[in-house]
């Protein structure tokens, strides 16, 4: 069973207060994108992970995997022994603020769902999703969508359109919960300016890309921008050759490019390639579909880790 899922890219990313569970309470807007995760699950002895593409090095083998954790989750309740093979084939930047990782786990879910045939309602998966990230429910559904709470709560958001995207890749990836940690510490230092999401949601009823360039935003950008300056380069450097709106993704350290067109898109990508201020660049379109079954491709190899 294959399920394919996206990354995401957030618009807006507004942070608050750190709250008494350790997370900070967050309003966003989430935008899956079309770069994709493969997941993949076959009927084994024992649960093992093998992750293939690039930075498959970095993506753990062990318990710390989110799609390990979602087949867990749906064994435990429903009843049966967690015996699958997970492939994850990697096609989101890893540790690069696209929600990789949750994305994972979200295809896990689907996937041995309809490999069990557990017939699991949307309440109860997006309930399993919650509680293994933040951001896992919006991997299940995809599109554009309001988080709020941890960012587990979604409501639809009223869009217009399709929008051309050129990311940034970096070199290494960038702690999530160490960017947190800055954007706090920043904020003890001096009062820091928030983003807004009323013009996000105003330019995606207008369907107008320019509009919603102007407008993107993210509260983690100054502390991620401390912790890899570099990153300040990079956001120039796209504005310079054509970009509309630039923004970090999430945590970073991808710097989401949007473009007028996907022609723009197209020049503003090579254009950036030959500047030699990133690692690589993807092209991507969203809104897109959220996790969801797909013919099955033979499996590349992998190395595998067993779990007891």
């Amino acid at each position: 069973m294959t399920v394919r899922v996206p990354a995401k890219v957030n618009l807006a990313l507004c942070v608050g207060p750190l709250r008494d569970d350790g997370f900070h309470e967050l309003s966003t807007v989430f935008h899956a994108v079309s770069l994709y995760d493969d997941v993949v699950v076959e009927p084994a002895e024992r649960l093992s992970v093998g992750v293939v593409g690039e930075g498959a090095d970095d993506v753990p083998l062990d318990d710390r995997n989110l799609a390990v954790q979602a087949v867990r989750a749906v064994a435990a309740l429903t009843g049966r022994e967690p015996a699958v093979r997970l492939t994850i084939r990697k096609g989101i930047p890893v540790a690069g603020g696209m929600a990789g990782g949750s994305a994972d786990a979200a295809g896990a879910l689907v996937a041995v769902d309809a490999l069990w045939d557990t017939g699991l309602d949307r309440e109860t998966m997006l309930g399993l999703a919650a509680g293994l990230g933040s951001d896992v429910p919006f991997a299940l559904q995809g599109g554009t969508a309001l988080g709020a709470g941890r960012g587990e709560q979604l409501s639809p958001v009223l869009g217009r359109g399709t929008y051309h995207w050129v990311f940034a890749l970096a070199d290494g990836g960038l702690s999530t919960p160490a960017v947190y940690a800055a954007l706090d510490a920043m904020r003890a230092e001096q009062p820091q300016p928030e983003a807004n999401l009323d013009g996000v949601l105003a330019a995606l009823r207008s369907g107008d890309p320019v509009a919603l360039g102007r407008t993107l935003c993210n509260d983690l950008q100054p502390a991620a921008l401390r912790l890899r300056p570099q990153l300040g380069r990079v956001l120039e450097a796209g504005r310079e050759v054509g970009a509309v709106g630039a923004v970090v993704s999430g945590s970073g350290p991808t710097v989401a490019f949007l473009t007028r067109s996907a022609d723009d898109g197209v020049h503003v990508a090579a254009a950036l390639a030959g500047m030699d201020v990133c690692r690589g660049i993807r092209r991507a379109d969203g809104p897109v579909a959220g996790a969801r079954i797909v013919v099955d491709e033979p499996v590349e190899a992998a190395p595998a880790g067993p779990r007891r």
